[in-house]
């Protein structure tokens, strides 16, 4: 019995044709618009991602203004750990009749949170860096509030107090102008 003789090979020319490659792209996945409005022209990099779409287009001053955070956290934190009693006397004008504990505890808590601010002056991920300002903001609220309760309970508004608490708003400002500038999506070209 004679074996048969598969039928001579046709090549399919499914490059030039446009539909055979427009269906191709389809069912791959590829060349249509994802939902962050990203034209992927090839499934690698669709599941690799885009190296663009990751990059941060940092605002003006976003680095410095992360190297001054992360200086005046470490400054402030180094301070309330080995001289609380004169933390508090800058900050309230009197001296501290409680025990010192308190006022470590709050220069270690700092002193966690100038780590995450010094990671994020390193880091290029928009997500990092959004977190860390939103911390900042965060905790310069938290002072905010807590420093202009303890004034009104003693009702005794300092020089040094004011200061600080218009220090704080400003930095609240500068945080927030910040994640959002981070946070904007880049205008198409």
């Amino acid at each position: 019995m004679a074996a048969k003789q598969p039928p001579p090979l046709m090549k399919k020319h499914s490059q030039t044709d446009l539909v055979s490659r427009l269906k191709t792209r389809k069912i791959l996945g590829v060349g249509g618009e994802d939902d962050d409005g990203e034209v992927h022209r090839s499934k690698i990099s669709q599941v690799l991602g885009n190296e663009i779409k990751f990059a941060v287009r940092e605002p003006l001053g976003l680095r410095v203004w992360q190297l001054v955070s992360a200086v005046m956290f470490s400054g402030v934190a180094i301070m309330a750990l080995a001289f609380p009693d004169q933390l508090y006397e800058a900050v309230f004008d009197e001296e501290s009749a409680s025990s010192k504990t308190p006022i470590r505890l709050y220069g270690g808590a700092l002193l966690s949170i100038s780590l995450i601010m010094w990671n994020a002056l390193y880091t290029a991920e928009k997500v990092i860096i959004r977190w860390s300002l939103l911390t900042e903001a965060c905790y310069f609220a938290v002072q905010f509030l807590v420093t202009t309760v303890s004034l009104v309970e003693n009702s005794r508004i300092t020089t040094g107090a004011v200061l600080l608490l218009v220090s704080r708003v400003i930095f609240i400002l500068i945080s927030i102008y910040y994640y959002y500038q981070v946070g904007r999506r880049p205008k198409k070209v």
